[in-house]
């Protein structure tokens, strides 16, 4: 039996599982798809919000302004990519310039340092190839980009070290409370937990719906975007916000941790929690409205266009919270800015489960260090194609990706066989090319690896394949 279990492998399941093995505690996290990082946590802006845009007294505010103060600690512990880049928010009338004086007033009400109102000239000195159409810029200076899908892999590997039992493809079916203890039906299996966290996502409303709550209800909110190739990355420095709207932060331009130019998302209240497919009109939006500020975005560069989730719920603020059934805490409808926060909300959970009886004593074995997985190369790397040695023999060309970073990335605690999913540790596939080059190769490495045939090494994960992906690459140069 487990003291914690916690329901979802995501940047918040994962943060909370991490915290707790610093305890001497007997954990497990639950995920209903084969890896971690399957949802919302992967396809997302992957920006640390500054702290300005949530209105003050909330859990968003509080947690986001928290949670952004822990990345530069967590990066130099789990080296997952984070980097300070700032940003913008562009008022393109006189009418939105009160806009940006409000959400300045919000960001020095939460405690946000580095904040400052610019005139159109200061903000070009800064972002030169902004549009001559702004009029005004809210500027945070502790604003970043970190690499979503890679932060929760990097939390995973490190619980997982420290002991922390991750069950995928364990899709949860049934809670009951027998006195003091969860029993959870899933779909390999029952498993019994002293307390149990519902850190579902877009899901969480289901989980809770489980355990007899049936307040809550998640809206899936999709925002699609466009990543195009790195030669584009000189654009912008830091990430481009529009003056927001009441359905969220709206579209922005800014350069990923790894250097590709992004751009979007839009929104979108949808039914369906797993289509996360994108379309030819929406992209076209996408893009006019991102050139509204950065006007010399070339598509031709486009490499794809993905889209994710966001859990939208009815209630007025984040739920962090014991619920009514004791040792049940439910986290629902976490959305934006939910990556920024979820360290801080990581905190927060385990203060609530102290409170709620659980014994907490240091575990001093903890190993707060994660090895990367992607080498730093620098000008003198002496890579090439067909190397006899691992080191230096290169699977993907466009992004420098070694024979031994991809062994590496299999072996670290999480059956790692697809294509997919090498790619979110390595970057194989994310270059130019999109897997033309690097897929038959990084096929043949991963089945000789785990000593499967090829046939099952899988290429996508649900809902994408490199065709549909190629086939929307197309339509975007055309724009």
């Amino acid at each position: 039996m487990y003291d914690v279990c916690i329901v979802g492998a995501g940047t918040v399941g994962m943060n909370i599982a991490r915290a707790l093995a610093k305890y001497k505690l007997k954990i497990c996290v639950l995920e209903k798809e084969k890896d971690v990082s399957c949802g919302c946590s992967k396809s997302n802006s992957g920006i640390v919000h500054g702290g300005y845009s949530d209105k003050p007294g909330s859990l968003k505010a509080e947690l986001c302004v928290q949670g952004n103060r822990m990345y530069e600690q967590l990066e130099r512990e789990l080296h997952f990519g984070y980097r300070q880049t700032g940003s913008f928010v562009l008022a393109f009338e006189d009418e939105e310039i009160p806009t940006l004086e409000e959400l300045y007033q919000y960001g020095v009400k939460n405690g946000v340092k580095g904040l400052k109102i610019m005139d159109a000239a200061e903000a070009k000195r800064h972002e030169p190839h902004l549009s001559d159409a702004v009029k005004a810029a809210l500027y945070c200076e502790n604003a970043g980009v970190v690499s979503p899908y890679e932060f929760v892999i990097a939390l995973a590997e490190n619980a997982i070290e420290n002991g922390v039992d991750l069950r995928l493809s364990h899709k949860v079916e049934s809670i009951e409370k027998n006195g003091n203890i969860f029993l959870i039906g899933t779909s390999q299996g029952p498993v019994e937990a002293r307390y149990l966290i519902n850190a579902a996502g877009v899901y969480s409303d289901e989980i809770a719906a489980l355990a007899g709550m049936n307040e809550y209800k998640v809206t899936p909110r999709r925002g699609q975007y466009v990543v195009l190739d790195k030669d584009q990355s000189h654009l912008v420095k830091s990430v481009i916000f529009q003056v927001p709207t009441k359905l969220g932060k709206g579209i922005l331009v800014t350069t990923t941790y790894h250097g590709n130019l992004m751009i979007g998302p839009n929104a979108e209240e949808i039914d369906d929690k797993d289509d996360v497919g994108t379309d030819e009109e929406t992209l076209r939006y996408i893009t006019e409205t991102a050139r509204k500020s950065v006007p010399d975005i070339n598509m031709k560069r486009a490499l794809k266009s993905f889209a994710g989730n966001r859990p939208v719920s009815n209630q007025k603020d984040w739920v962090i919270e014991e619920s009514r059934v004791k040792g049940l805490i439910n986290l629902v409808g976490i959305d934006s800015p939910g990556l920024t926060s979820s360290p801080a909300i990581a905190l927060k959970v385990v203060s609530i489960l102290e409170q709620a009886g659980l014994t907490l004593v240091a575990n001093p074995d903890f190993k707060a260090e994660r090895r990367p997985i992607i080498r730093l190369k620098g000008p003198d790397f002496a890579g090439v194609v067909d190397s006899p040695d691992p080191q230096l023999n290169l699977i993907c060309r466009c992004e420098r990706v070694t024979e031994a970073e991809i062994i590496d990335s299999l072996h670290r605690g999480i059956r790692v066989d697809s294509i997919d999913a090498v790619g979110r540790r390595t970057r194989a596939g994310y270059g130019s090319c999109q897997n033309t080059f690097c897929g038959p190769r990084l096929r043949r490495l991963i089945a000789r690896e785990l000593n499967i045939p090829e046939t099952e090494v899988a290429e996508k994960g649900k809902g994408s394949s490199t065709m549909i992906e190629r086939a929307k690459r197309i339509v975007l140069t055309k724009m």
